[in-house]
């Protein structure tokens, strides 16, 4: 490594621009939603990219004689959706005040409020010199690309130090964790530090889900079949639907996780013979798990918590994860 070489920073329109090794190469190891594969997918299938949905790439790439030693996921948005962060009332406020508030300038996930890095920076490098390339190159992206603010959602604590410290204002979210506790190995382990009317409870709604006539089944990626994604898909566009939402991704998408993130995409099913009924997908890296979305045709009391919580709760236990994000 030469520190003393010139930062590089350049944006590129398409994460298949960059070479899936070298973005690899600077991603943590407990977090599959800001792996290449993960963001190439919502690409490939035009969940994201189109201007029609509001989220164009324009990631950042920090380079070192030709090396890459940091990275950025970015997109210019016209909405606000998909963030999972509402910044509504400041939007209307700026319109109030003959001020524009889109397009902007976000780092984040698409449609996955999950907290990650968002500043990758490569082992062995300078993360103060890559951070400020990279958060001088926000700034000039902003002005570049014509937007009024930029946005890094659920960034890690010390991105958050850091790009407090570059000059960005820092907002508060909250949301709730399972963190794995040494003496439990097994669910009833867990179960074990309830009190007793909430063990009951839980014991009885398991016992209710599985009384159903339903058949539960916990499929790794390898496990699932075409039937079981092309459910799924109908899952999550059925609970769209009923809460008067938009789909963001799309059955492309669900068919690119079955074909390419079999490694890390895990379904919970319940089915009725040989026929899915409910279902919620997982995605599994290092030592977390992250649920994301569920549906169902419209089966049996409890099996939301079923599939939601208490199946990937034993997954947890039964493979040593530390953490679960449903």
């Amino acid at each position: 490594m030469d520190e003393g070489a010139e930062i590089i920073v350049e944006r590129s329109e398409a994460i298949a621009n960059i070479a899936s090794e070298d973005w690899d190469a600077l991603v943590g190891d407990s977090d599959p939603f800001i792996e290449h594969a993960f963001l190439a997918e919502l690409e490939r299938s035009e969940s994201v990219g189109p201007p029609e949905t509001g989220w164009v790439p324009c990631h950042l790439t920090a380079r070192r004689k030709g090396r890459l030693v940091g990275a950025m996921p970015l997109y210019k948005k016209t909405h606000s959706y998909g963030e999972y962060i509402f910044d509504w009332a400041w939007a209307q406020a700026s319109h109030r005040a003959g001020v524009p508030y889109y397009p902007k300038l976000v780092s984040a996930v698409p449609f996955s409020p999950v907290t990650g890095r968002r500043l990758l920076i490569a082992d062995g490098e300078d993360p103060v010199a890559v951070t400020a390339a990279l958060a001088e190159a926000l700034g000039e992206a902003a002005e570049e690309l014509g937007c009024w603010s930029v946005h890094v959602l659920f960034c890690t604590e010390e991105e958050r130090v850091a790009l407090g410290a570059a000059g960005l204002l820092e907002r508060e979210t909250h949301q709730y964790h399972w963190h794995r506790r040494p003496e439990w190995g097994c669910f009833e382990d867990y179960l074990s530090a309830m009190r007793s009317r909430a063990r009951k409870e839980i014991r009885r709604e398991r016992r209710l889900a599985r009384d159903s006539g339903l058949r539960f089944e916990w499929r790794t990626g390898e496990e699932t079949t075409p039937e079981d994604w092309a459910a799924m898909w109908r899952f999550y566009s059925d609970t769209t639907d009923r809460k008067y939402g938009s789909a963001y991704l799309n059955e492309a998408f669900f068919c690119g996780l079955r074909d390419r993130l079999k490694h890390r995409a895990h379904l919970a099913l319940a089915y009725d013979g040989e026929t899915p009924q409910a279902g919620a997908l997982f995605l599994e890296k290092g030592d977390r798990l992250i649920g994301r979305y569920w549906g169902t045709s419209g089966c049996a009391p409890h099996v939301h918590f079923e599939l939601c919580y208490y199946m990937p709760l034993e997954r947890c236990l039964e493979r040593g994860l530390q953490r679960f994000e449903a």
